[in-house]
């Protein structure tokens, strides 16, 4: 056994390659077997195993720059930097993180949990080089799904104008969590079956190599005519076109060819993009046969691939799908939009249903957004599926294009609120304060999931402009759904139970911690009033008027950013009418980024529990000053 003796790269250097092959797979059996238990990202993370022990072997890490995109590919990366030992907290609560985290080790330079950034930092971390003068290599793994970012052709772009010397590698598998899309996607399918090129380019290094004395450096120096080869043979090399030393296609799990390219690569002067091609999920048959599915996991049993998901009630966005479906049937205007999620984001039933009315655009949010607005503005009801951190990517569109056209967008915001183990990068708490303050925008979140069901025909029914409604990512409360769907009226919040001299307004599944409290509170004679708040945007108005005409004191409970929230608009409700003396106590996520683990645990983090709202409303209850702060206005 050659893993236990790794704790850091440079103990792979001494191996042979045969002895690198062993390693790889006992690194895929490793990680077969731990995420068996703990769950994560397996099938990208199986597809790379060579890729990153040829990186390593070839190169001196931290020294040299490994930059990856999104980062939840680089679980052997971990392995081969001294933390092998800590997978058994992958992904858990102060545990090893499933992405590239810059304060788990040096080795880690970038962190993304966004795609398309590898090639902007790579082309920083190689000017900073450069302005420092020195002599390390730069190196972004960046997947061909990822080259459907727009971002990414902006950085090839400036990549290949400034000449800088930087490797990019294309780990190109198909695949990005679901199949590739678009132009990009069918360019490298043509490169990546033209068996032609492929025979011609090995065929003539055999011939070379052949020639008596100097055939092996005339093989060594052959660049020049296996590049007109490509030429010949390839339509269109668009990489070398940007200013890129194409080297590839290269099979990138062999080892031995993966190690010969890198030292090809190294003698090109400026950029060089290697491409590398993949099988997502090697090595393990299920994840092979699905590596749609086997992306990110829950544990499951190595023998079968039987995933052991907890049975439990629909998902919202379970619910979000079957109802737009529904939707979808009553009215023919209704297209679903995605940037690549369509199973994420619960679509795949809608795209059965209307595969002419389902448009996965890729990696590509803005252009999402803005495709959106023009469906809009000739008479389209589009619904673009988004999860909350994703949409982020898109939001000078939604100011530019949506908003200030007043196009009649859906926006169907997954992931709103804490995520669990994909942590900080993937947290759903900004949407609010980064939407609700523009113009025409209307925003909305559901106590349960038969709410969810008729926000989404109320915002069918809204033809007045661009309408959001936002749901986590967690399992419904198991409510009897409705059949019949009645749109609510817009900025109109629900008393869901009575209560005098305090209250507290809370949005989404809050509202139930918000009941709970109410009902732990009773038994120590607090009568508690809980506001269903589901309209972030606009606000009930009048009942935020009656609240402080009954002298009620109030706090805001949700599971978004404090700095921009609901609360903040109760409080700049307030402010504007004159109301000083109503108390607003605010309950959200602090300023800071919180990281991974399960929701439960993040809600104890920042104390959005039932013992946190029952020991606010007791604070608020002993306020007896004038102050303003986290308890807003009070006298």
């Amino acid at each position: 056994m050659l893993l236990p003796q790794i704790n850091q790269p440079e103990q792979i250097k001494s191996l042979s390659v045969d002895e690198l092959t062993s390693l790889a797979a006992e690194i895929r059996q490793f990680l077969i077997e731990k995420l068996s238990v703990t769950g994560g990202h397996l099938a990208s993370n199986l597809g790379v195993v060579e890729l990153t022990l040829a990186l390593h072997y070839c190169y001196d890490s931290p020294r040299d720059k490994f930059i990856f995109d999104v980062g939840h590919q680089a679980y052997v990366h971990k392995m081969l930097t001294g933390r092998m030992d800590q997978f058994d907290t992958l992904r858990k609560y102060k545990g090893l993180c499933g992405f590239v985290k810059r304060n788990e080790s040096e080795h880690d330079v970038w962190e993304a949990g966004h795609s398309s950034t590898s090639l902007s930092a790579a082309m920083g971390m190689a000017l900073a080089r450069d302005f420092k003068g020195e002599k390390n290599k730069v190196v972004a793994v960046i997947g061909d799904g990822a080259l459907t970012g727009g971002m990414a052709f902006e950085a090839l772009n400036h990549i290949g104008h400034e000449q800088k010397d930087l490797m990019v590698i294309l780990n190109d598998n198909e695949m990005s969590i679901a199949p590739n899309v678009g132009a990009m996607h069918n360019y490298l399918s043509k490169i990546r079956s033209d068996r032609h090129y492929l025979r011609a380019k090995d065929e003539l290094e055999i011939l070379l190599k052949k020639i008596p004395a100097i055939g092996g450096k005339l093989a060594k120096t052959g660049s020049r005519l296996k590049d007109s080869l490509k030429y010949m043979m390839v339509p269109g090399v668009l990489f070398e076109e940007l200013g890129l030393t194409y080297l590839g296609p290269v099979d990138g799990h062999d080892l031995q060819k993966l190690i010969e390219t890198f030292k090809q690569a190294d003698n090109v002067r400026g950029p060089v993009f290697v491409h590398v091609l993949t099988t997502k999920g090697k090595g393990y048959k299920p994840a092979e046969a699905d590596s749609y599915k086997w992306h990110g996991i829950s544990p499951y049993k190595i023998e079968s691939g039987q995933v052991l998901k907890s049975v439990g009630n629909p998902m919202y966005t379970e619910v979000f799908g079957k109802t737009l479906i529904e939707l979808g049937e009553q009215d023919p205007r209704i297209v679903a939009v995605t940037p690549a999620m369509p199973s994420g984001s619960g679509l795949i039933p809608f795209s059965e249903r209307f595969p002419n009315r389902m448009i996965d655009v890729g990696i590509a949010e803005q252009h999402a957004a803005t495709m959106c607005a023009a469906l809009a503005m000739e008479g389209m009801k589009p619904v673009f599926a988004v999860y909350s951190t994703f949409m982020q990517r898109a939001y000078d569109q939604i100011v530019h294009d949506i908003c200030r056209h007043n196009a009649n967008v859906m926006f169907a915001i997954d992931r709103a609120g804490f995520v669990g183990a994909d942590g900080e990068t993937h947290q759903g708490v900004f949407d609010v304060a980064f939407m609700r303050h523009i113009p025409n925008m209307v925003m909305m979140m559901p106590k349960d999931e038969n709410e969810l069901r008729h926000m989404m025909k109320t915002a069918l029914d809204y033809d007045d402009g661009p309408i959001a409604y936002r749901y986590p990512r967690i399992n419904g409360l198991g409510v009897s759904l409705d059949e019949k769907l009645v749109p609510i009226p817009i900025g109109k919040w629900e008393t869901v139970r009575e209560g005098e001299g305090y209250a507290v307004l809370a949005s989404g599944p809050m509202v139930q911690i918000a009941l709970e409290a109410a009902e732990q509170l009773k038994r120590e004679g607090i009568n508690l009033r809980v506001v269903n708040a589901r309209f972030l945007k606009p606000l009930d108005e009048e009942m935020l008027l009656e609240l402080a005409q009954s002298h009620t004191n109030m706090i805001v409970l949700e599971e978004v950013s404090e700095a921009g929230s609901l609360g903040s608009a109760v409080l700049e409700f307030y402010a504007s009418k004159h109301i000083f003396d109503t108390r607003v106590s605010l309950m959200g996520v602090p300023d800071r980024f919180i990281e991974h683990g399960s929701v439960k645990e993040q809600r104890e983090e920042t104390g959005l529990t039932v013992e946190g709202v029952c020991a606010e409303i007791k604070q608020l209850m002993s306020l007896h000053s004038f102050g303003i702060g986290k308890t807003g206005f009070s006298s």
